[in-house]
């Protein structure tokens, strides 16, 4: 597995060593072992599988109280997904980092907890999987307005199919400080 930093720290792309010939391909998309040596010593304790038409965006999410480390990737088709950092004093707060992940490229991203978290679909459709550090808590979750002006977010689609929760959720600048999570070295 290949480690490549993005413009946020913790924040990482990583590419699988694939194996293919004439019948197809296998890889590892998940070894504890090699995933610690990798700097993610995260005990993931949900799998979430969604399938989505082209145009659709999802997000920006998050928790608060259980907050959830996500390791993201694509089983059919590609979106763009998106990483926003939201955590109070960070550096880099209302930074967003952005990659294509697809069937093709087998890439996966790994966002650490203090991000809001979504994605958009690029192909007829796809079929996303991603792994979580805590339990979703429906009275817990959070977000952040998909299309906020500040954070300037292109995701790559001409006509954005939003649910109507997310269109309710408010601009980062809006957020209350004590519903956004706190930055710690």
């Amino acid at each position: 597995m290949e480690k490549i930093e993005t413009a946020i720290p913790g924040v990482l792309l990583l590419r699988p060593k694939v194996f293919g010939d004439d019948r197809g391909f296998f890889f590892e998309s998940y070894h504890q072992k090699r995933f610690e040596d990798l700097g993610i010593a995260e005990n993931f304790v949900q799998d979430n599988h969604s399938r989505s038409r082209r145009g659709t965006v999802r997000g920006l999410h998050y928790q608060l109280s259980h907050p959830q480390a996500k390791l993201c990737r694509v089983i059919a088709g590609e979106v763009f997904d998106v990483a926003v950092d939201i955590r109070r004093g960070s550096p880099t707060f209302g930074k967003w980092v952005g990659a294509v992940l697809s069937a093709e490229n087998q890439q996966q991203i790994y966002i650490p907890t203090g991000f809001a978290h979504g994605f958009s679909v690029l192909s007829e459709t796809a079929e996303f999987l991603y792994k979580c550090s805590d339990f979703y808590y429906p009275e817990d979750e959070h977000g952040v307005l998909w299309n906020d002006s500040q954070l300037k977010i292109d995701w790559r689609v001409r006509e954005p199919v939003i649910s109507p929760k997310d269109k309710q959720f408010q601009p980062l600048a809006n957020v209350a400080a004590e519903l956004l999570p706190r930055y710690t070295t």
